[in-house]
């Protein structure tokens, strides 16, 4: 660990912080020729890591205007079809979504030394899949969920308290319906991007780039 000085500008001591990757490798053997069989071996790897939120997806947006915003979000589902992440639709990366529906997303495990990223067009899922997560949530969730008017200014905590609270007491030992604006994205992979950290920042990354059905492989510089 390197001491704090804070004599010493923050320019200097962010540039001794120093880390080598030396856990692994990515081969062209290792980098079948479609990218999702190696997505699930990573994914599960992580998983298997016990690291703290492995599925943890940071999201970047733009609006309409091309200003950009990123958030972490939980990714909740991946298939072929892409990622699928589940927020409220009237919040920012909502309304950034409906005027611009594309994303960027990240998943980086930095005790594996890890990261993918991909790159495609949003849609929404289907109503039967977010209502089928949506129930899936534990009773809290579901009601933090109606509480909370995402993104939009409020008066203080003890607003979103006294909504949660009072819907608490409304819908216990019932059913809490789904909102009507919350409900499920899935990034459509067009790229995705597997980085393994390397010595000497000689890092290995394989690109893979969808035209129609077939994928194309490519080894990108470090």
């Amino acid at each position: 660990m390197i001491p704090h000085n804070e004599q010493l500008p923050a320019a200097a001591t962010l540039a001794r912080l120093r880390r080598e990757y030396t856990l692994r490798g990515l081969s062209e053997a290792d980098a079948p020729d479609e990218p999702w069989a190696l997505f699930s071996k990573w994914m599960f790897e992580a998983i298997d890591s016990r690291m703290a939120e492995p599925n943890a997806l940071i999201v970047a947006t733009a609006d309409a205007n091309g200003h950009p915003g990123v958030r972490t979000v939980l990714l909740k589902n991946f298939d072929e079809r892409g990622l699928v992440f589940f927020t409220n639709y009237h919040s920012r990366k909502g309304r950034e979504l409906e005027s611009n529906p594309r994303a960027s997303a990240l998943l980086f495990w930095k005790e594996l030394e890890r990261q993918i990223r991909v790159d495609g067009p949003v849609t929404k899922v289907t109503d039967e899949e977010s209502d089928l997560y949506f129930q899936s949530r534990p009773f809290d969730s579901r009601i933090g969920a109606l509480a909370s008017p995402q993104s939009e200014p409020i008066k203080n905590r003890e607003q979103i308290e006294t909504a949660f609270t009072e819907l608490h007491t409304k819908y216990e030992g019932a059913t809490v319906p789904r909102p009507s604006h919350w409900g499920g994205y899935r990034i459509v992979a067009e790229t995705m991007e597997f980085w393994q950290g390397r010595l000497n920042r000689l890092h290995d990354r394989f690109r893979y780039t969808r035209q129609g059905a077939i994928w194309h492989r490519d080894r990108l510089a470090p």
